[in-house]
């Protein structure tokens, strides 16, 4: 059995393209194109080059010294945050950015929640002198106030999102309403493993750098390319299924993904979506969704402004179905406690998003001699008044 995406475009019974017909050209342009463009040898030569000379990768894999004599196992951090930008989403603007001009597009939209992906977008239209829109929700605007004014720094047009919960689903309706308005000189450059087939695996193919260097990076360091766990955050997923990617169909390295449970699976403020969801359609795609009984969907709440997202992407949903994935809900209080422990301990301010990974220590033993890798998938600056307000520092 493969964890993999299959040649329909499905990560077993999770995935497709449900669009509305106005879409379908544009993603039918995609899904022709994506795999033989992104193939070409003078793709993967830019592609690469750009990622060590203007992203600084490889990422460190550092061990965690404190951290780890604080839980009595191995644990390695993969230093997403350390990349230009401050996270892992760059990997991914870069390769469309790529995609994009190869497809003759002069214009680009994104959709953000935390910012970050709204920031690794405007960066590579900086970078490569094309227009650049970014919508965000009303209420992450507010929250995620110096990431904004980044993007506008970097020559982006921010357009807040006035709808429903003001948040990351509503930023990317308005995005998917400017495509269908603009389908021929437009590209969408989506930030997560989600939306219609083939965007949930062509994210994950430029966000496998990251599993890539995994695997190498522990060679050097334990002489085996395979951790006995592999740790990321996930709300859309995609510093998830980069971390995953190459280890998807081996099965003896265990996969834990970690969702927000905001102020409690069950309190009606979370996003826990394996725990909460039903199998749905969100933003053209078919997976697991918090949605009331009739099918409208719930809205989520996450004090990470990347986490709190009402789905999951299909890759996830099926590594859940499967049990390939052991899910694991955080709660804010435990999320943020995490974050200051690491700050603390190892001298790194860590992304909510990622203090929810950080938070599995203490829900879960594991062994001495277990090789523990955890995605660091971004830096903690753009929390910094999340995390004054809430210790009051």
């Amino acid at each position: 059995m493969s964890y993999n995406i299959n040649d329909k475009g499905y990560y077993g019974e999770f995935g497709g393209a449900y669009i509305p017909e106005m879409l379908y050209p544009n993603i039918e342009e995609l899904r022709q194109n994506y795999l033989k463009i992104t193939a070409e040898a003078s793709f993967q030569e830019e592609f690469h080059e750009l990622l060590k000379d203007y992203v600084g990768r490889p990422s460190p894999l550092y061990f965690a010294k404190r951290l780890s004599e604080k839980y009595n196992t191995k644990i390695y951090l993969k230093r997403e945050d350390l990349n230009h930008t401050g996270a892992h989403k760059v990997n991914n603007t870069i390769g469309q950015i790529l995609l994009a001009q190869r497809l003759g597009k002069t214009r680009i939209i994104a959709e953000t929640g935390a910012g970050q992906h709204g920031v690794a977008t405007a960066t590579v239209c900086a970078l490569m002198g094309i227009e650049c829109v970014v919508y965000m929700g009303e209420i992450d605007i507010a929250r995620q106030a110096p990431n904004v004014a980044r993007m506008k720094m970097l020559g982006a047009k921010v357009v807040p999102a006035l709808s429903g919960s003001c948040t990351l689903k509503d930023a990317t309706n308005e995005a998917m309403r400017d495509w269908i308005n603009n389908p021929v000189d437009t590209h969408y450059i989506v930030g997560s493993v989600v939306g219609p087939h083939p965007y949930p695996d062509m994210v994950a193919r430029f966000q496998a750098v990251v599993s890539e260097e995994i695997k190498k990076q522990l060679i050097e360091k334990e002489g085996t390319e395979n951790p006995d766990y592999l740790i990321a955050c996930v709300g859309g997923g995609s510093n998830a299924a980069g971390t995953y990617y190459h280890y998807l169909d081996n099965t003896d390295v265990n996969i834990i993904a970690v969702e927000a449970a905001g102020k409690g699976i069950h309190t009606g403020e979370s996003a826990a979506t394996s725990v909460l969801g039903k199998e749905g359609i969100i933003h053209g795609s078919k997976t697991l969704l918090m949605q009331t009984g009739d099918g409208q969907i719930t809205e989520p709440y996450s004090i990470s402004a990347g986490l709190d997202y009402p789905g999951v992407g299909p890759m996830h949903a099926n590594l859940y179905k499967t049990g390939r994935a052991e899910f694991i809900s955080i709660t804010d209080d435990e999320a943020m406690t995490a974050g200051l422990e690491l700050s603390q301990l190892e001298g790194i301010i860590p992304a909510i998003e990622t203090s929810h990974a950080l938070a599995v220590f203490e829900h879960k033993t594991f062994k001495p001699d277990n090789i523990i890798v955890l995605n660091l998938s971004g830096r903690g600056d753009k929390d910094l008044q999340n995390y004054i307000d809430y210790f009051k520092l």
